[in-house]
């Protein structure tokens, strides 16, 4: 492996870890500030969370600044026009094999819904902004970490499933929700098997920014009217059962 991408991979376990001294550094200094530690409570991980997360992507992009500057040709890589066909059609596999994931997990007795997803959608709604690292700069530092790196170095050993397989299920334990081991391995293989497919960065990681997005606009700026759907289907269905009793 690259010594640029064990630095990448030091930056990426190291911004996790930050926050264990970056969100208690931002609160003091609030707190310095004039700010009540009340408000410098929930402030704090959210300004803390957008600045670690963007200061590790410029690292990533200069470690891999020559890299892309001076890109190794592959003759099997997809065109412009294939690579956006993957990127659209990966966003409907994505969403297709976590579905799928989904319905065996509840199948298994796993509780549905992402204690993950739930507080970054909570701080969505305080601090919109931390929609920028759930939707663009999470997404591109994932498929760069466990796709080019982890699993990119792991296919020049092993055969695609095993690295998808490796590369997946650590990318499912880093969510540090270990009950959702199939849902986030689900979606690894799925943004493994565009990489593969096209040869790409770009594919897996267009169709992962699309997939959070999608999901942060459904389940945060149209949660209201959708709940107000599924009231009115429940009303046409109990209205519509009336007749049969």
């Amino acid at each position: 492996m690259k010594k640029e991408y064990w630095y990448i991979l030091v930056a990426y376990m190291g911004m996790h870890l930050s926050s264990f001294v970056g969100v208690p550094g931002v609160t003091f200094a609030g707190i310095l500030l004039g700010h009540s530690l009340e408000d410098m409570a929930i402030y704090s991980v959210a300004i803390w969370i957008v600045f670690s997360f963007a200061v590790t992507l410029l690292i990533v992009l200069l470690l891999l600044k020559n890299e892309w500057k001076n890109p190794i040709p592959d003759r099997n890589a997809a065109s412009v026009t294939q690579s956006t066909v993957w990127a659209i059609l990966g966003v409907f596999l994505a969403l297709f094999s976590q579905s799928l994931a989904a319905n065996i997990e509840t199948w298994l007795g796993i509780e549905l819904g992402s204690e993950n997803t739930q507080q970054i959608l909570s701080l969505i709604e305080s601090f919109p902004i931390v929609v920028l690292v759930s939707s663009v700069i999470g997404p591109i530092l994932e498929e760069i970490v466990f796709r080019k790196i982890l699993f990119g170095s792991l296919y020049k050993k092993f055969n695609f499933f095993i690295a998808a397989l490796i590369s997946s299920i650590i990318f499912a334990l880093a969510h540090m929700e270990p009950e959702h081991l199939l849902l986030y391995s689900a979606m690894g293989f799925t943004f493994a098997f565009l990489y593969i497919k096209t040869k790409r960065i770009i594919v897996p990681i267009c169709a992962h920014v699309a997939m959070n997005t999608f999901v942060v606009l459904v389940q945060s700026v149209y949660k209201e009217d959708i709940e107000r759907i599924f009231r009115e289907a429940d009303k046409v269905q109990s209205f519509i059962g009336g007749f049969f009793l």
